[in-house]
């Protein structure tokens, strides 16, 4: 680790609002590092009118950001990117602490992370539009891209850097000013990142940054805001229908980014080892704790014991420790409670007839080791909800329609992985994919230079690519003769 002082260089526990650090009206909220149990700091407690205020803040420097020159706004966020680059192994660690995840994860995150500030940095520059001639010939067609305004972004405890910048910037390439909501468990992180924007240049009020007690009457306060115009959540499905209805009350525009139910298919003629290696990565990283996760693995039948076998003995060689053990290949869950639930579940697919290969034990503390199942009915509740956790399923099937079947049969449509060797039959089953994102013999889909986002019950809208940054914009058409 890294001495204490080099971490608390970039640690910040006050709200950010206005361009100011500022305590809350509120209870502070303590920070628990997840590896010991303990306490790491408190951060400052939103009040609503905290929350208001931070959207007072935003909607007052809305107007001069949007007339901010696109080159002007591309510096700021190329500015942002070096430096979470520089300070990349502070970010790390703190990332670790207040997570739990692996350092080899966090320091994955961080540069995934500072990606998205450089993608949108180029993005922000190419914001085109469009001109064409009415078919009937009585006029001209203007469209332009204008910022949406004020956006509220609210992100989730298990990706805390990368969730971050996939929002702030393309919100901020596109001209928004916005109001960052971080999850309680995981606030350390967005307040760096925050810090190192306000050394990079952003202007006063175009990012404020809230950690509320009371998240549920916060929220709904900020999107009842006349002021916000913008919505862009990443959660669960659960709270991600709540947040719709509440958005409906003023009609905003939302991106929701909601929960994964994660097929792993392997065919007959994959490549075993490459589908072993594509599993760990889809399954593993950030041990099991992202939507993104594999977490039905639907193995042709004459590969589904060697498969289960390679991969159970792949999982139980990973050491279970503190994230920021650098001989940790496993930290701990967020909390006990999301340990206790895991165990829970796996018990609960033993009770119907899974067999254990590796894992399975008690959770202890926050721990749970990794886990891999098989023979667990498709009915069972570990394949039916997302795990969010180190544990594998694996069921098997005989022909390609049937898994598809398979992997159809959730209301979730996030992520997808299939391994193939004709690449022709895989490109045709990934077309009947119901998913937003297929990983065709490949472990890892998520790219700023990609849209990210699902089908179904797992979202609307898109993040990353060019796609993201025109979430963030209304067209306006002008119809003009010349």
């Amino acid at each position: 680790m890294l001495a204490s002082s080099e971490l608390e260089s970039l640690t910040r526990t006050d709200l950010f609002i206005g361009g100011a650090w500022r305590i809350g009206s509120a209870d502070r909220i303590p920070v628990i590092d997840p590896s010991t149990a303990n306490t790491i700091t408190e951060v400052a407690g939103a009040s609503t009118a905290d929350a208001l205020e931070a959207v007072e803040a935003a909607h007052a420097a809305a107007a001069n950001w949007a007339a901010t020159p696109p080159r002007r706004r591309s510096e700021i966020l190329q500015r942002g990117f070096m430096l979470m680059i520089e300070h990349a192994e502070q970010l790390a660690q703190l990332i670790s602490l207040e997570n739990g995840k692996t350092l080899t994860d966090a320091r994955g995150e961080v540069t995934y992370a500072a990606e998205f500030f450089r993608w949108f940095a180029e993005e922000a520059v190419r914001m085109g539009g469009e001109t064409g001639i009415a078919p009937a010939g009585t006029n001209r067609m203007l469209v332009q891209y204008q910022p949406i305004g004020v956006s509220i972004l609210i992100t989730p405890w298990n990706f805390p850097a990368a969730m971050a910048t996939r929002k702030l910037g393309p919100a901020l390439a596109a001209g928004c000013t916005c109001v960052l909501k971080p999850a309680n468990e995981t606030p350390l992180t967005a307040f760096a990142i925050v810090a190192l924007l306000e050394e990079a240049g952003l202007p006063p009020g175009v990012v404020n940054v809230v950690t509320t007690v009371d998240p549920a009457a916060s929220v709904s306060a900020m999107l009842h805001h006349p002021k916000v115009r913008k919505l862009s959540f990443t959660g669960s499905t659960q709270v991600g229908r709540l947040l719709l209805k509440e958005a409906a009350d003023t009609v905003l525009s939302c991106s929701m980014e909601l929960g994964g139910n994660a097929p792993f298919i392997v065919l007959d003629d994959a490549d075993l080892d490459a589908a072993v290696e594509g599993a760990m990565l889809a399954k593993m990283r950030n041990g099991g704790e992202a939507c993104t996760a594999a977490n039905r693995f639907i193995v042709h039948a004459s590969l589904a014991a060697r498969f289960a076998d390679a991969l159970a003995k792949r999982m139980s060689r990973l050491q279970l420790g503190p994230g920021y053990d650098p001989a940790s290949g496993l930290g701990p869950m967020i909390n006990r409670r999301a340990a206790n639930r895991i165990a829970e579940t796996v018990d609960a697919a033993k009770a119907s007839g899974g067999r254990l290969l590796t894992g399975g034990d008690a959770a202890r503390d926050c721990y749970y080791p990794a886990t891999v199942i098989v023979d667990v009915p498709p009915s069972s509740t570990l394949v039916r909800e997302e795990i969010f956790g180190p544990v594998a399923s694996i069921l098997s099937f005989e022909t390609d329609d049937e898994a598809i079947a398979l992997a159809n049969d959730t209301e979730y449509g996030l992520a997808s992985y299939l391994y193939a060797g004709d690449l022709r039959r895989g490109l045709a089953l990934a077309d009947r994919i119901e998913a937003g994102m297929v990983g065709l013999n490949r472990g890892l889909v998520s790219d700023p230079a990609a849209p990210f986002g699902g089908v179904k019950q797992s979202g609307l809208g898109r993040e990353g690519a060019h796609h993201g940054i025109l979430e963030f914009c209304e067209t306006k058409y002008v119809a003009v003769q010349w």
